[in-house]
């Protein structure tokens, strides 16, 4: 049997008719389907999560997925078979900053950060992964997508951020590491009456 083939539950899947392409419009609801299916489930440090509590207001988050479709480059799909399976939203500089004003002021930025490497960036916010489909390599796919359009358009730095407090993703932590991201800060944020800390992240590619 092929290597690109896995198991998931009871039915394979074949690593190559899984399509990676650009979020367009009409994408939205699939999208939000698997934003909210990851949202539903009990937060798992160790297969990840989503923060937003996506189920409690559709039009909403539908909204802004319709909107993030429009307005950004770097907003990614997988599909199998024509369905959503998962998606990776991210955001040029410009467009990071134009939804986050505060965000660079915000972090508490290593001693030894070159401040010079927020000149030009790409940011993963999100990356989702319906979870009968979660640990098959498809996230891997999405990311390794992102890079080549990075660097098609001369983008040497990419940025993410980790929740580590009060529930540390230690999925996210995992794939930092395994791509060997470099700490660059931390930050604070409010959610929902809650205080979270963020580990920042990036790598030069």
């Amino acid at each position: 049997m092929s290597s690109n083939v896995k198991f998931v539950k009871d039915h394979e899947i074949d690593l190559s008719k899984i399509s990676v392409r650009r979020a367009q419009e009409g994408d939205e609801e699939g999208v939000y389907k698997i934003a909210c299916s990851v949202s539903e489930r009990e937060r798992d440090s160790y297969q990840g999560f989503l923060i937003d509590d996506y189920p409690v207001d559709p039009g909403y988050y539908i909204d802004l997925f319709a909107d993030r479709i429009k307005n950004l480059k770097y907003f990614y799909v997988a599909e199998l078979n024509g369905k959503i399976i998962g998606f990776s939203l991210a955001y040029k500089k410009e467009m990071w900053i134009r939804y986050n004003p505060d965000w660079i002021d915000n972090i508490n930025w290593h001693p030894s950060f070159d401040m010079s490497l927020l000149d030009d960036f790409v940011l993963i916010d999100k990356t989702a992964i319906e979870a009968e489909y979660t640990g098959e390599g498809i996230g891997s796919k999405i990311y390794r997508r992102i890079i080549e359009d990075m660097r098609e358009n001369d983008i040497h730095y990419i940025f993410s951020e980790t929740v580590v407090n009060p529930i540390p993703n230690f999925a996210s932590l995992a794939f930092r590491q395994k791509q060997n991201y470099i700490m660059a800060g931390f930050r604070y944020e409010e959610h929902k009456g809650a205080i979270y800390s963020d580990m920042i992240f990036y790598k030069k590619i």
